[in-house]
């Protein structure tokens, strides 16, 4: 039976107000309808009842209710994969994502939650014509400003709140900004309503007014309504009255700002999704908002309803509401100082992006992936404007090369392609000036740097012309440029392709090259780690199990030494290989229960999925066939993603079919498909549990496969811009 699976619903932080008919009729609607879209003006409550309604109906589908946030989505590229990542989904291949994603939806029975698509809506719209079409137990709600308008499509239409729910919504976040407003300074009701009346019921317009009542009574904001709302509806004759309150509202509150108040809402505009204090701190503090003041200024739009605080497993956040933003946008647009501010961004997310990349060989490791997870929004939006000028290509370059730890560590090589591929189409000249960063020391370190993490992970996506293609042109201009490093770079990469291409003699070569020039050029991170291991592979398959058992076990200490994880996870694997072929399957499982911990915790799935195979086969050795099967079963959907069968690979493969001989031999083919058919519906998370738990184990929670809650965001110096 296959894993019930809820989705990914944000926890309710405030109930809905007089929205109790809506959510009847949505849920209605979603009976009826494959295709539901709230539609109405920013600011009306669309996403919060659509995830309401959206939870209320979660029963119906054992395949989980999932929400994808796309407000923060610009690039038409990032819209599959956004929708991806918000089922969980990750693809190591070099299929089409939207190909990807609708086998994964078809015969599944979900409701998807698309949030925020009104800047994509045509791409929006194709994409879900077509998951709709492949997948037929599919159903999706969308909330946005307009429909999708597609034939199969339920627009629901959500009108402000009545008059009467207008001020029960407004006393309710009164009280909550200040108890006092409900017991000691009773408000007259005709007040109320006429403030509410003027709001025309739009619940975020009625969110920022009850932020006001801590300090002005509602005849004093009521008053103050009436001379702002006089101001700005004079240029707009033609708009809708609810798109005036909601414009009066937010136009009032910014009025009501201090000067630094505005100046900081409109700066932290150029954020994508949330951001933390240091990057506000970095950003936007300058003169007219020294840094020591940002911290009160945010706590001063914290508590205006500006913005709103998230609580996150990394630490808190902040968000600005969609229509919030876009206030600020203009207004910072109005100042004539967005590009100014855009380039600050872009080089904070530079800095941070340098810092997560030292520290990933660190015992910060998890902490990184975490942070850079949270921040990805923001990087990608880092990463548009630099290639949005071909002057700054390099930097561009740069970023996308940076950041190769979380393309490949953490299972995103699709997005990585992504980025890569655009940054290095670039053709202009790459400026005179170096970035910092490893192997930049040359004006061409940025494009070289691109060019072996793209050779990296086109590779680990099986794509060996692509791989082949930009290593030798590294390796070329590394050549050129005498840059030794980024030569070694090419020259491990192309040791990569050729392991897993099964040309084990070649990849002893290269990688025992590689692994000479690194020491030579006092290189030490994690790829120097992963070379080792990756020779060790080498020579393991070859049968040279002691030489591999050496280099794995100097790996190992060094990994232990510098607290590094997710290289240590791959000599483990090694380790655990020759464990068993010595005849020590307990002393493998232990090896390969650490490993399949460490790659669940970073969602490397190519790591997961060879440590599960192998440890089907240890299972099937300790007598356990039936667990093993299972084990082998659940394998399967993760090879679907990684694509490493692609590669035809007979080394890598053999223990998935070593342990099948055995388990069918002892089981039966009856038996041991339907083993296998129970394990394909476990999902990730419950394979790890699995895999560590053990067979003839209790089943209960497996602690070793949980990724730990991460402690406090580590404290990352503001980093040097890259291009003042």
């Amino acid at each position: 039976m296959r894993q019930r699976a809820y989705g990914n619903l944000p926890s309710e932080l405030s109930g809905l107000v007089g929205r109790g008919a809506e959510l009847s009729e949505l849920g209605r609607l979603l009976e009826s309808s494959r295709l539901v879209t709230v539609t109405g003006v920013g600011g009306v409550g669309k996403s919060r009842l659509a995830v309401a309604a959206a939870r209320a109906v979660q029963e119906r589908f054992p395949d989980g209710v999932w929400l994808a946030e796309l407000s923060s989505v610009r690039d038409p590229a990032l819209l599959v994969l956004t929708v991806a990542d918000a089922l969980g989904l990750t693809d190591h291949t070099t299929r089409p994502p939207r190909t990807v994603l609708a086998e994964h939806l078809a015969g599944r029975r979900l409701l998807l939650v698309l949030d925020g698509f009104e800047q994509l809506v045509e791409d929006c719209a194709g994409l879900v014509q077509e998951l709709l079409q492949r997948a037929p137990e599919l159903r999706v709600l969308a909330a946005g400003r307009r429909p999708l308008a597609l034939a199969a499509e339920q627009a629901f239409p959500l009108a402000p709140l009545g008059v009467e729910d207008s001020v029960r919504l407004l006393t309710e976040r009164a009280v909550a900004a200040d108890p006092a407003f409900g017991s000691g300074r009773a408000a007259d009701p005709a007040v109320l309503g006429e403030l509410c009346a003027r709001l025309d019921g739009i619940p975020l317009s009625l969110e920022l007014a009850a932020g006001r009542l801590r300090m002005l009574s509602p005849e004093q904001v009521l008053a103050r309504l009436e001379d702002r709302f006089r101001l700005l509806t004079g240029g707009a004759r033609g708009a809708l009255p609810r798109h005036r309150a909601l414009r009066t509202a937010i136009g009032w509150s910014h009025e009501l700002c201090t000067a630094q108040e505005r100046l900081l809402w409109a700066r932290l505009s150029v954020f994508a999704g949330a951001f933390d204090l240091d990057a506000a701190e970095y950003v936007c503090a300058g003169p007219d908002v020294p840094v020591e003041n940002v911290l009160d200024v945010v706590g001063e739009l914290l508590a205006q309803s500006l913005l709103v605080r998230e609580d996150t497993a990394g630490g808190v956040r902040y968000r600005m509401l969609e229509t919030v933003r876009a206030y600020g946008a203009g207004w910072l647009e109005s100042l004539g100082d967005a590009e100014r501010l855009r380039r600050r961004h872009r080089d904070w997310y530079m800095g941070l992006a340098t810092w997560c990349e030292l520290d990933w060989f660190s015992p910060r490791q998890q902490e990184v992936a975490w942070l850079v997870e949270a921040e990805l929004p923001n990087l990608r939006l880092a990463l548009d404007y630099c290639l949005e000028d071909p002057q700054e290509a390099h930097l561009g370059q740069y970023l996308a090369g940076t950041l190769w730890f979380y393309w490949a560590g953490c299972g995103r090589l699709t997005e990585g392609r992504h980025w890569l591929d655009r940054a290095l189409e670039q053709e202009a000249a790459y400026g005179t000036g170096t970035v910092a960063g490893a192997g930049a020391d040359t004006a061409d370190g940025p494009r070289l740097k691109a060019l072996w993490v793209l050779g990296y992970v086109a590779a680990l996506q099986g794509d060996g012309v692509a791989s082949l293609s930009a290593l030798h042109e590294c390796r070329e201009g590394a050549v050129a440029a005498g840059n030794p490093v980024a030569a070694a770079y090419a020259v491990h990469r192309m040791g990569c392709l050729a392991l897993v291409s099964d040309d084990m003699v070649r990849a002893d070569e290269l990688l025992g090259s590689a692994l000479e020039q690194y020491r030579e050029a006092g290189e030490l991170n994690s790829n120097v780690l992963m070379c080792q291991v990756e020779l060790a592979m080498a020579r393991a398959f070859q049968g040279e199990l002691p030489a591999a058992l050496a280099l794995c076990e100097e790996v190992r200490e060094i990994c232990e030494e510098r607290g590094e994880r997710w290289t240590k996870a791959y000599a483990l694997y090694v380790l655990a290989y020759a464990a068993l072929d010595a005849g020590d399957p307990a002393a493998a499982r232990v090896l390969l229960t650490e490993c399949v911990t460490i790659n669940h915790a970073f969602h490397d799935l190519l790591g997961l999925v060879l440590a599960v195979e192998l440890l089907a086969l240890v299972t099937v050795a300790e007598g356990h066939p039936a667990e093993a099967a299972l084990l082998q079963g659940a394998a399967e959907p993760v090879w679907d993603s990684v694509g490493l069968q692609l590669f035809g690979s007979g080394y890598f493969n053999a223990p998935r079919l070593r342990c099948e001989e055995r388990a069918r031999e002892q089981l039966g083919a009856v038996r041991y498909a339907a083993e296998a058919a129970a394990g394909r519906g476990l999902g990730l998370d419950a394979l790890a549990e699995r895999a560590v738990r053990g067979p003839g184990r209790h089943p209960g929670p497996a602690r070793h496969a949980q990724v730990p809650a991460p402690p406090p965001r580590p404290s990352l110096p503001h980093p040097t811009p890259a291009d003042p």
